[in-house]
């Protein structure tokens, strides 16, 4: 068994010692995939491939031209295309579709010597908060295997929480890199709207997605997001603006204002053990001189709400194009168009999906356009200009990632709405499309991980995981 690495430091320094080698490393991954095979965090393995690429990383070590990610062993979700490879959101309406291009973050990781070791198994085309939608199964978490692993990213989270892998790439659209990175105790990072490439990307709701990476530490999340961040003319929606080199622009923070929304602490919503740890940090910081002070969110009640209209009208658009005409699951009973049309959306979308589509389109519906989507769309708006006037005043606004731990498998057949509600504190970030990140902050008392959330302003991601190191440190 692979020991476990808390940074790709770690690997590198062992690496020059003759310790190990990146095949080795790929070798106990392998073995650890096998023997927490039950977590069902894998869609599937590519371990002939990995360990051929292995093997020529090793060579371009030892030659001295390896990239900046050589000895990082990563697995990406099952969202992200990699030409070659079957890529299928955990749907069954793309289950046997083989990607015909690239993704673009994963040519940047291929490109630095990152080894990809397998598609990690998710909601079914990123919906959801507990990886219970997937087709292929739900995610068990490796810290109780009775509960969820957090969605949409579960698989993501577990197969680094497991050491199936070093890091894993995940998406987010309203807290989906996150939140399963806090149940699972990990870093989750989800960059500024337009800082990484989303072509290749199965798109959810195209104005929230966003590309982020799952860690163990804050020093290999900066280093993956330099090496996935910057322009692509393939993608539009990108900023233009530098990207420096995070990881090792690393360094102590200086004495910083902090908002908490006293709403966290307030609601009888918030498990108490969250509480309790977000108190605990607020005391930290403040001994050790920093400025933190709570503030009322006026919007926060219509976050979730705006949320998920706006999310659910871009699923109702974007995945029409999924009709069993072009690609993907096509139902046998079909015998005409229309019940091609019918039959094959039924048949192959999920219960969730679904639900998602049919609401969406909905609220996209003549006679209901106004009055759901065009007042979603200024209520987003507000919500930015009141982010934004916070962190005039504040260097980052601190929450707690969910508000409880991993729930028990199952939970979410019982109310959906109940799952719609774990992300109050994660879409306040994709509404106004700041960065932010969710760090680990200790278990409780029967030993699940908890998170807590950093948000700062527009492509200040230096200055985030600056502070998240020595939050970390605390």
């Amino acid at each position: 068994m692979t020991k476990s690495y808390t940074s790709l430091n770690e690997i590198k320094n062992e690496i020059a010692i003759g310790k190990i080698t990146v095949l080795k490393l790929v070798e106990g991954y392998i073995g650890n995939i096998t023997e927490n095979a039950r977590l069902n965090a894998f869609n599937e393995v590519f371990a002939a491939e990995a360990l051929e690429e292995a093997k020529k990383i090793d060579a371009r070590i030892k030659q001295g031209i390896a990239g900046k990610l050589a000895g990082m062993v990563i697995a990406i979700k099952d969202n992200i295309c990699y030409k070659g490879h079957k890529v299928s959101a955990s749907s069954k309406i793309l289950k046997d579709f083989t990607s015909v291009y690239t993704s673009t973050i994963v040519e940047r990781l291929l490109a630095e010597d990152a080894v990809i070791i397998g598609r990690c198994n998710c909601d079914e085309f990123a919906m959801g908060a507990a990886n219970e939608n997937s087709y292929f199964g739900h995610v068990k978490n490796f810290a109780d295997e009775t509960r969820v692993s957090g969605g949409s990213s579960g698989g993501s989270a577990v197969a680094v929480q497991a050491n199936m892998c070093h890091a894993a790439i995940g998406t987010d659209t309203g807290g989906s890199v996150r939140q399963p990175a806090a149940f699972c105790g990990l870093v989750g990072l989800k960059p500024t709207y337009g800082r990484i490439s989303r072509h290749g990307i199965i798109a959810y709701a195209s104005s929230f997605d966003q590309v982020g990476p799952i860690t163990r530490s804050v020093e290999d999340a900066a280093l993956l997001l330099e090496v996935m961040a910057g322009p692509d003319e393939y993608d539009g929606t990108l900023a233009n603006n530098e990207v420096a080199e995070f990881s090792k622009n690393i360094k102590a923070p200086g004495k910083k204002k902090i908002a908490y929304l006293q709403e966290a602490l307030s609601s009888p919503g918030v498990d108490a053990d969250v509480k309790n740890t977000l108190v605990t940090y607020i005391e930290k910081l403040r001994a050790e001189g920093h400025t933190v002070k709570p503030i009322a969110f006026d919007h926060l009640d219509y976050m979730v709400p705006t949320y998920y209209v706006l999310a659910m009208a871009e699923a109702s658009s974007n995945l029409s194009r999924y009709d069993g005409v072009h690609y993907g699951y096509r139902s046998p009973a079909a015998t005409d168009l229309s019940s091609t049309y019918k039959k094959s959306r039924s048949e192959g979308f999920g219960k969730e999906v679904k639900r998602r589509i049919m609401l969406g389109t909905f609220v996209l519906s003549a006679g209901y356009y106004d009055a759901y989507f065009a007042k979603a769309q200024k209520v987003r708006r507000l919500i930015r200009e009141k982010t934004d006037a916070i962190l005039q005043e504040y260097d980052f606004i601190l929450v707690p990632t969910a508000p409880e731990p991993a729930f028990a498998i199952g939970k979410q057949e019982k109310d959906p709405v109940v799952t719609y509600l774990s992300d109050i504190f994660t879409v306040q970030a994709s509404l106004t499309g700041a960065p932010a990140i969710s760090l680990p902050a200790g278990n409780n008392s029967r030993g699940l991980p908890l998170g807590l959330q950093l948000l700062t302003k527009h492509f200040d991601e230096q200055e985030l995981l600056n502070f998240s190191k020595y939050f970390l440190e605390l």
